[in-house]
């Protein structure tokens, strides 16, 4: 009853006039950055983060993370229109964009819609009752554990890959390469930067994401010597009752990992819509057809990566640590309105804490009713020729990569991926493993690294700490079923040659 109490306690303050206004104008601001491609909620909470002086305490921190959850519904629209992802809706490409091919992009929006809303409805209540306790469940991981979870990760690869379990894994291993591109954080040593001054800080992820993805799919395009003439056929919004029968329990099994992974530092949105879509491809009735263009490909990860999103707001304000760099900005919004986050804020300020647990659910239903009736509107970009079309997205994707860093030379790194992407395509090689590489193999260095300093070199820590060594235990068990149905497919007569994933 205590939680009952105190969330009527923030939709008081959550439901005034001037909150609904600047939460609507959070949730509007982030659509539309998640619609341009590169731009993201990071350098947008970056350019409006002075404008917090000016603005009331409530007010400027709702509509920061009305920017921020709301950009992750707008990048799902680029994602599955247009193949072009930012780092949080790289998995919407996979099947999303399929869908489109089908000529059901209306469908896919609308399950992104639905199943965004019901990720953060779960987060939200996630967030309501455990926000106290389970942030100091973070204070739990140590390196070790966080290098386990990413060998977790990694075992992902098989689910994520929509080709050969071989080929998913080289890909894999190439973005972890191409993650120690940059400057060595202990050593301060440049790794791989070929002597060129603008590889130092490294690739950026929105380069390969571009690249890989959006580039590489107009290329494509480009190189099919096919009209592609504008889109006036009907447009399939609303999904049959079997078809949402479908999307439910894929955004409720998103929703419930997407809140646990976003807990975590280093979790995220980006890891949480991996992690669904692996087990959605495992355990879903309909995981043959995942990959291909089916309905749950878009549901589970869409709703995990709305539930991370809101769930990462409890590390930073229980225990004030920000798990990502755009909970870093809105820790920097607390401290420029003389708020500390940390274990006493719920105490100290229940008002702030309340009145913006609550503006999230608001935020939600915001999003739905814009968004999903917007679908149309969305797809009205299908009626522009593609030859006037292209030139339009290759404009916006150079805009979004030069904001990031201000450098041209960003431009021409995403014009590189482009190529490797295409010729990725050429060679029927998946690009989502090796997103899936560059975003956990930094962070597995220097987790790796950490344990050994603190265990002298010993390890050991690997093993003898409880969580550590659970996720070690299953790392080994899904390998040595995998070998094991390896080899069984490798007996069978008249076995494929390829072993699918």
């Amino acid at each position: 009853m205590d939680v009952l109490h105190n969330l009527a306690f923030g939709f008081s303050h959550a439901l005034t006039i001037q909150n609904l206004m600047f939460c609507a104008l959070g949730c509007v601001v982030g659509t539309l950055v998640g619609l341009l491609p590169g731009l993201g909620p990071l350098a947008t909470i970056s350019l409006l983060l002075p404008l917090t002086y000016s603005i009331p305490t409530g007010g400027a921190l709702i509509m920061l993370a009305g920017i921020y959850y709301g950009a992750q519904y707008g990048d799902s629209v680029s994602a599955i229109t247009m193949k072009i992802p930012h780092a949080s809706r790289i998995v919407a490409c996979i099947d999303g964009y399929q869908m489109t091919l089908k000529g059901k992009t209306g469908l896919a929006l609308f399950t992104a819609g639905v199943s965004s809303f019901i990720g953060g409805t779960i987060a939200i209540v996630v967030l309501s009752w455990l926000a106290p306790v389970l942030g100091e469940v973070a204070f739990l991981f140590g390196p070790a554990d966080y290098c386990a979870m990413m060998m977790v990760g990694f075992v992902c690869v098989s689910f994520v890959t929509t080709g050969s379990l071989l080929n998913g894994l080289a890909m894999c291993l190439i973005g972890v390469l191409l993650g120690q591109i940059g400057t060595d954080v202990n050593s301060g040593v440049a790794r791989f930067t070929m002597d060129l001054p603008f590889l130092v800080d490294g690739v950026g992820i929105v380069s390969i994401a571009l690249g890989c993805f959006g580039i590489a799919e107009i290329t494509k395009n480009l190189d099919a010597r096919e009209e592609r003439s504008p889109f006036n056929g009907k447009i399939h919004l609303m999904p049959t009752w079997a078809e949402f029968k479908r999307i439910l329990p894929s955004a409720l099994r998103g929703g419930a990992i997407g809140s646990f992974l976003g807990i975590l530092p280093g979790g995220g949105p980006t890891i949480a819509q991996f992690a669904a879509y692996a087990i959605d491809k495992k355990v879903s009735k309909y995981k043959h057809e995942i990959g291909t263009g089916c309905i749950e490909g878009v549901a589970g990860q869409a709703a995990a990566d709305e539930a991370a999103a809101r769930t990462s707001f409890i590390p930073l304000m229980s225990i004030g640590i920000p798990e990502n760099a755009v909970m870093a900005l809105m820790l920097a919004a607390f401290i420029i309105k003389g708020i500390q986050p940390g274990p006493n804020m719920i105490a100290s300020h229940p008002d702030l804490f309340w009145g913006l647990v609550a503006s999230m659910w608001v935020g939600n239903v915001f999003l739905l009713v814009l968004n999903v009736p917007l679908v149309r509107y969305w797809l009205s970009v299908f009626k522009i020729p593609y030859s006037v079309l292209f030139p339009s997205i290759l404009f916006f994707c150079c805009i979004g990569t030069y904001s990031v860093n201000n450098s041209l030379e960003d431009i021409f790194i995403t014009a590189a991926f482009g190529f490797v992407g295409y010729m990725f395509m050429r060679l029927e090689l998946d690009a989502a493993p090796l997103m899936l590489g560059f975003i956990l193999g930094p962070m597995l260095e220097e987790n790796f690294r950490r344990s050994l300093l603190l265990s002298r070199g010993s390890f050991g820590i690997f093993f003898t700490r409880p969580i550590s060594g659970t996720l070690l235990a299953l790392v080994g068990v899904f390998v040595a079923w995998q070998l094991i149905a390896f080899v069984r497919q490798a007996r069978r007569p008249g076995a494929p040659q390829r072993q699918e994933a």
